[in-house]
C-alpha cells in the first residue's frame, strides 16, 4: 500500500511532539510504503494526476536522524491508496492551490482530511455557526464594531483568523490604553477580518484539547499555560495534564459529527473552555503524543488500521 504525506519538509518534523510522525509510523510497521509530497508539486495531466514525491523511511527510536530518505519518483493517483494531508497553517495560496488539485484526482484514495473539507473550514470562523456552543463572538475589520464589543464585554480575546500555535493572541480589557494599537496589529490596520471572542474566566484553569476520529473522541489532553504566558497552546509554552470527556463535551462533539462527516473530515482536534467550543483544527491537528505520553497509549496505531482498513 502506498501512502502520501502532504506536509511542510520533513525536516520540520518535531521527534517528540509531532502526530504526523506518529501515523508515519504506525503506517510503516503495517506494511506500508511511505512517499513524502511537497507543497505545490503535484502536476495535471490529460491522464490523471501525477505525484512528484520522495520515499522514506522512519529511523528507530534510537537514531539521531528521523528518516531516511530514498529515491525520488512519480507516482500516478491509481497507484496511491491514501493521503494524509498534514501541512501546518496558515491556509495559504499553497495550501489553496494543493486543495484544488487534489480535488481533480478521480482514483479512488481515502484522504486524511478531505480536501473539499479543509478548503471548506476555517479552524477560526467556521465555529460561528454555531451559536450555542461557541462564547460571544465577534468577527470584524471595523475599528468601531471592534471596540463596541470590547465595551460590552470589557475583557475579550483577539485573534487572527489565520493563526495557529497561539500566534498574536491577545487578551485586551476596556481600560487597556493600547486597545486600538492591538485592534490595528491584529487587523493589519483594519484591512483583514479578527476574531473577537468574550473572555472566559475558565481559560485560566487551561483549554481542553478533544481529538476526533471519524466524529468520535479518541483522545483529550488538557493544555495549561506557563507562568509567563496566557496562551494555553504548547507552541508558546503549555503543558498537557490529563482531563476527561464532560457531557456538555460530549453534547458539542455530537453536534459537530455529522458536519465532520459530510465534508470528510476524519481526524480532527476541537478547543474547548469550560463549556465552550473556541477552534475546529483541521488541517494538520496535533496533541496525539502528548495523549499518548501522558497515558500510556498508543492509539495511533488502531486509527490508521481503521482508516486504511488494515
Amino acid at each position: 500500500m502506498n501512502v502520501v504525506f502532504l506536509m511542510k519538509p520533513l525536516s520540520t518534523v518535531v521527534k517528540n511532539k509531532d502526530t504526523s510522525l506518529l501515523f508515519m509510523q504506525a503506517c510503516q510497521m503495517l506494511g506500508c510504503n511511505l512517499y513524502f509530497l511537497s507543497q505545490n508539486n503535484a502536476t495535471i495531466t490529460k491522464n490523471g494526476v501525477i505525484f512528484n514525491v520522495q520515499k522514506f523511511s522512519c529511523n528507530s527510536e534510537s537514531s539521531t536522524s528521523v528518516f531516511e530518505i530514498h529515491e525520488s519518483k512519480q507516482l500516478h493517483e491509481s497507484e496511491i491508496e491514501a493521503v494524509f494531508i498534514r501541512t501546518d497553517p496558515p491556509f495559504d495560496k499553497r495550501y489553496l492551490n494543493d486543495m484544488w488539485v487534489l480535488e481533480q484526482v478521480k482514483a479512488p484514495i481515502k484522504y486524511i482530511n478531505h480536501p473539499k473539507g479543509i478548503k471548506a473550514v476555517n479552524e477560526k470562523i467556521w465555529v460561528s455557526q454555531f451559536k450555542t456552543l461557541i462564547p460571544d463572538t465577534c468577527i470584524s475589520s471595523k475599528k468601531e464594531e471592534l471596540n463596541d464589543f470590547l465595551n460590552k464585554h470589557n475583557k475579550i480575546i483577539l485573534k487572527p483568523t489565520d493563526g495557529f500555535g497561539g500566534e498574536s493572541i491577545c487578551v485586551v480589557t476596556k481600560e487597556d490604553p493600547n486597545k486600538n494599537v492591538l485592534f490595528e496589529m491584529v487587523s493589519e490596520n483594519y484591512t483583514n477580518y479578527v476574531i473577537a471572542q468574550d473572555y472566559l474566566p475558565e481559560a485560566k484553569s487551561g483549554d481542553k484539547r478533544i481529538l476526533l476520529a471519524d466524529g468520535e473522541p479518541v483522545a483529550a489532553i488538557l493544555r495549561h499555560h506557563s507562568n509567563l504566558d496566557h496562551r494555553n497552546n504548547f507552541f508558546a509554552g503549555g503543558i498537557a495534564k490529563t482531563t476527561e470527556i464532560s457531557e456538555r463535551d460530549q453534547h458539542i462533539i455530537n453536534k459537530l459529527k455529522p458536519y465532520l462527516l459530510k465534508l470528510g473530515l476524519r481526524f480532527v482536534g476541537i478547543d474547548i473552555i469550560g463549556d465552550y467550543l473556541i477552534e475546529v483544527n483541521v488541517t494538520s491537528p496535533t496533541c496525539l503524543q502528548e495523549y499518548n505520553q501522558l497515558n500510556n497509549k498508543s492509539i495511533h496505531i488502531d486509527l490508521i488500521k481503521s482508516w486504511l482498513n488494515l
